[in-house]
C-alpha cells in the first residue's frame, strides 16, 4: 500500500509542508530506474529519490545523498532553480505533483511497473523520466482527478460490483474487507464497517508487515506488523529498507539453494547410476568362470582356435562357448580373462569407495538444504555461504574439463572442445580400452566411448558417437561422414606433432549422417 491513493494523500500533504519555502537545485539519474531531487531552503537540503525498478517502485526521502561524480545524467534541468509552491493530489488517483513557479509541476505517477515521474509545463508534458513510456507525454494533469460516488444509495446500488465501483481502495484494502466478515449479506453491517475502514485510510498509522510472502507496507491493523509507525516520510524510508534487505537476503538464498540442489542432484543421480552397475559387476563372474573352463579344457585346445565349446560345470552343466584370440595360447588367454576378472574386481572396489564417498556427500548437502531453508537472517546465511562454497562448485568443475559429456544407453561419450583439449581427452583422460573416434581427413574433436569391462561396443552406440564426431568436425554439414574409430590404445602422438594430431596404427571406418546438435 506503499504507493495506494490513501498513503500517497497523505504524503503529499506532509511534503506541501515540509517543501514550503524551498528550492528544486538538482535532478539527476545515476541509474536508469532511480531519480534524484534535490529541493533546498539556503540552509538546508531536502531528497526525494524515486526507485522505479519494474518489480519494484517507491519513493524514499534520505536524509543526504552523495552525487557520483561519473555516470550520472541531468533530468528536467528547465526546472532548476524554481520555488516550491505546493503540491497537488489527484483525486482518487495513484499520482500527485510537486507544484513549482512558472506553471510548472513534477508528477509522481506511481503506477506499480508503469511508474514514472513526467515535467509538466501550462498543463503540457515536456519531459519524462523513464522515455520508454511515450504515453505519458500525452498525459493531461487535469484529466487525472477521477470521481467515485461515495452515497449509501451508490454502496447499495452496486453491491455486486464494489471492487469495481471503489477502484482506489486497491486489492491489499478488498483483501482486509473480506478478512472481517465483509461478505455477510447484511447491507447495514457491511456499510458500517466499510466506512469505519474509509476512516482507518483517512487518518492512518502506518504499519509494516512480515508475511509468508514477504515484506510489505499498510494502512491498517494487522497482526502480522513487525513495526507500527506514526510519520509517513519516516514509515516508508523504513519500509524501504527493510524490503530491499529482505529481498537481497531472499534473492542470496535462492542463489544458494540453488547451487546445492544442483550438486545434491547431481550426487544423487552419481550414487544411484554407480549402485546399479555395481550390482551388475557383483553379480558377474564369467571372466573368472571362462579363465577356470579354459584351464580344466587344457587338452581339448588346439592352437590357434578362435573359440571353443566347453562343458559349464558352474551352470547344470551346459555348454558354453567362449571366445579366445587365435594368436594366443589356451594359457594366455585364460590369464587374459583373469586379469579382466581382476580388474573387475578393481572396479567394484573403486566403486564402493565412491558410493560411500557420495553417499556422505549426499547427507551433507541435504542437511545443508534444510539449514538453508531454515535460515531467516543475513548473518545465518553468510555463515552457511562458507559450506555451499566448499561442496557446491558446480560450475567451475565443469568449465576445468576438457570436452562435452554426452550418454546413450548408459555409455559415457567425451566430446574434445579444441585441439588444446583433444590432446588432453585422449593423453590424459582416456582408458586403453576406450573407443576412440574422428571424423576422417579433416580437423575436428577427438570422441571417447568409455570403457565398461565386460561390455561390448554396441553397432547403434559407435554410429552415435561417430555422428557427434562428424558433427564436431568441418564435416558438420555434409550429409554423409566417414568416422575412423579404433581402440585407444592404437592411437599415439609423436613429439612435436601441433595440438590434436596425432596417429592411427589402425582403425575401422563408418559412414554417418552428422548430429544435429
Amino acid at each position: 500500500m506503499h504507493n495506494n491513493y490513501y498513503f500517497l494523500r497523505q504524503l503529499s500533504d506532509t511534503l506541501s509542508q515540509k517543501l514550503r519555502d524551498f528550492t528544486l537545485v538538482s535532478c539527476f539519474s545515476q541509474n536508469k530506474d532511480e531519480l534524484i531531487i534535490e529541493f533546498n531552503n539556503a540552509s538546508t537540503s531536502f531528497f526525494i529519490k524515486a526507485s522505479l525498478l519494474p518489480e519494484f517502485q517507491c519513493l524514499t526521502f534520505p536524509t543526504a545523498f552523495h552525487r557520483a561524480r561519473k555516470n550520472s545524467v541531468d533530468i528536467f534541468l528547465p526546472l532548476l532553480m524554481n520555488k516550491v509552491t505546493g503540491t497537488r493530489q489527484f483525486s482518487n488517483e495513484r499520482s500527485f505533483a510537486i507544484v513549482l513557479e512558472n506553471e510548472n509541476m513534477l508528477v509522481f505517477k506511481m503506477h506499480a511497473a508503469r511508474a514514472n515521474v513526467i515535467w509538466f509545463c501550462g498543463g503540457v508534458a515536456k519531459e519524462i523520466f523513464r522515455n520508454n513510456m511515450d504515453a505519458d507525454l500525452a498525459l493531461n494533469p487535469s484529466e487525472l482527478d477521477r470521481n467515485i460516488n461515495w452515497s449509501f444509495e451508490e454502496f447499495e446500488r452496486k453491491q455486486a460490483i464494489l471492487q469495481e465501483t471503489y477502484f482506489t481502495l486497491g486489492k491489499p484494502v478488498w483483501k482486509y474487507l473480506l478478512e472481517h466478515d465483509f461478505g455477510l449479506p447484511d447491507i447495514q453491517h457491511k456499510w458500517n464497517f466499510f466506512n469505519q475502514t474509509l476512516q482507518l485510510l483517512q487518518s492512518p498509522n502506518y504499519h509494516i508487515l512480515q508475511k509468508s510472502e514477504g515484506i510489505s507496507f499498510s494502512l491498517l491493523p494487522s497482526p502480522s506488523a513487525i513495526k507500527t509507525m506514526h510519520d509517513p516520510l519516516a514509515a516508508v524510508n523504513e519500509f524501504f529498507i527493510i524490503k530491499t534487505s529482505s529481498s537481497a537476503f531472499e534473492n542470496e538464498k535462492a542463489g544458494l539453494l540453488s547451487q546445492v540442489r544442483r550438486k545434491l542432484k547431481q550426487a544423487t543421480q552419481y550414487e544411484e547410476k554407480s549402485s546399479i552397475r555395481l550390482q551388475e559387476l557383483e553379480s558377474e563372474h564369467r571372466y573368472q568362470q571362462w579363465g577356470n573352463l579354459i584351464m580344466a579344457n587344457l587338452h581339448q585346445i588346439p592352437p590357434g582356435t578362435d573359440k571353443i565349446e566347453v562343458e559349464n560345470f558352474y551352470d547344470s552343466k551346459k555348454n558354453i562357448e567362449i571366445k579366445l584370440r587365435k594368436e594366443l595360447s589356451p594359457q594366455k588367454n585364460a590369464e587374459a580373462y583373469y586379469r579382466k576378472s581382476k580388474n573387475q574386481a578393481i572396479e567394484i572396489r573403486t566403486l564402493k569407495e565412491s558410493i560411500a564417498r557420495k553417499g556422505k556427500e549426499v547427507t551433507e548437502l541435504t542437511a545443508l538444504v534444510v539449514s538453508l531453508e531454515l535460515s531467516v537472517d543475513i548473518l545465518e546465511l553468510k555463515k552457511l555461504t562458507g559450506a555451499v562454497q566448499q561442496q557446491a562448485p558446480v560450475a567451475s568443475e565443469k568449465k576445468s574439463l576438457p570436452y562435452h559429456e554426452f550418454e546413450f544407453k548408459t555409455f559415457r561419450i567425451w566430446v574434445g572442445r579444441n585441439a588444446k583439449a583433444n590432446d588432453e581427452l585422449t593423453l590424459k583422460y582416456s582408458h586403453k580400452d576406450d573407443l576412440w573416434l574422428h571424423a576422417k581427413d579433416v580437423a575436428g574433436s577427438h570422441v571417447l566411448i568409455k570403457y565398461q569391462s565386460g561390455r561390448p561396443y554396441p553397432k547403434d552406440v559407435i554410429e552415435f558417437a561417430a555422428s557427434l564426431a562428424g558433427h564436431y568436425s568441418k564435416r558438420k554439414n555434409e550429409s554423409l561422414c566417414p568416422v575412423s574409430y579404433t581402440s585407444k590404445k592404437f592411437v599415439r602422438k609423436r613429439k612435436g606433432d601441433p595440438a590434436g594430431a596425432v596417429v592411427v596404427e589402425r582403425e575401422d571406418v563408418v559412414m554417418v549422417v552428422p548430429a544435429n546438435s
